[in-house]
C-alpha cells in the first residue's frame, strides 16, 4: 500500500498533527490567548495541517502575523518533520528582510505543543535569531486559536472546495494562489475591511520610523 501511495481507512479519528514531544524543551505561553499585537512583526503564530492527495498526505505549514493577519511564511511537504515548520519560519524571516523589514530580536513566535516545534533543532534556530518562543498550554482548544482559525478557512475554502488533489505539488500551487489572494485581496473585518497588505502599508505610512510595508506576496 505504501509503494502505491495508498492509505487505509481510519474509523473514529482523523490524522494527528499535534503530537506532544516527550523530551522536547517546552517554552511558556507568552500570549495566554491574547492574539493581538500593536504592530506587525511583534507576534507571529504558527501551525500546520494535512491535506489528503492521491499519492498520500501533504502537510502544509503556516506562519501568520498577529497584527495584520498576513500569511508571512508557508510551505508544503510530504512529511511532518521539524524541517517542515523550519522552512515556513525561514521563509517568513527571509521575506520580511527581502522587503526591507528585518526581524528585530524579541519577536514572539507562538505555536502549539507539537514535537516538530519543541525539537532541539527548532528551538535552537529561534534562539540564534533572537526570537522568543511561546507554546500554547496542553489540552487547551484555544491555545493557538488564531492559527487554527485561519487554517480552518484554508481547509474549508481551498481543500474542500477544490480538492481532491492528485499530488503534493498540486497542493502547493493551490496554497500559493491562496496566499496571494488572502494577503492582497481578502478584506478582513478586524482590519477595518482592509487586506493584510493594505493594513501593513497604512501602519508604516503612519509610523515612518519603520521601513515600507510588504507590497506583494
Amino acid at each position: 500500500m505504501r509503494d502505491l501511495g495508498m492509505n487505509g481507512v481510519v474509523r473514529g479519528r482523523t490524522l494527528r498533527t499535534t503530537i506532544p514531544a516527550k523530551d522536547g524543551v517546552r517554552a511558556g505561553d507568552r500570549l495566554n490567548r491574547d492574539f493581538t499585537a500593536a504592530a506587525p512583526d511583534l507576534v507571529w503564530v504558527a501551525d500546520f495541517t494535512y491535506v489528503s492527495t492521491w499519492t498520500g498526505w501533504a502537510y502544509v505549514a503556516f506562519v501568520f502575523d498577529a497584527s495584520s493577519r498576513a500569511i508571512v511564511g508557508w510551505t508544503t511537504s510530504s512529511t511532518k518533520t521539524t524541517g517542515l515548520v523550519s522552512k515556513a519560519l525561514n521563509m517568513a524571516v527571509w521575506r520580511r528582510e527581502h522587503y526591507g523589514r528585518p526581524i528585530e530580536p524579541g519577536l514572539i513566535h507562538h505555536w502549539d505543543a507539537g514535537s516538530q516545534y519543541t525539537s532541539v533543532k527548532f528551538t535552537e534556530s529561534l534562539a540564534l535569531r533572537g526570537l522568543s518562543a511561546s507554546i500554547g498550554s496542553v489540552g487547551d482548544a484555544y491555545g493557538n486559536a488564531l492559527a487554527e482559525s485561519i487554517i480552518g478557512l484554508f481547509k474549508t475554502e481551498v481543500v474542500r472546495r477544490h480538492g481532491p488533489f492528485k499530488t503534493v505539488d498540486d497542493v502547493e500551487y493551490a496554497l500559493m494562489e491562496r496566499v496571494d489572494w488572502y494577503n492582497n485581496a481578502r478584506l478582513h473585518s478586524r482590519l477595518d475591511y482592509l487586506t493584510p497588505v493594505e493594513y501593513e502599508t497604512a501602519h508604516y505610512a503612519q509610523n515612518p520610523a519603520r521601513r515600507p510595508a510588504l507590497v506583494n506576496t
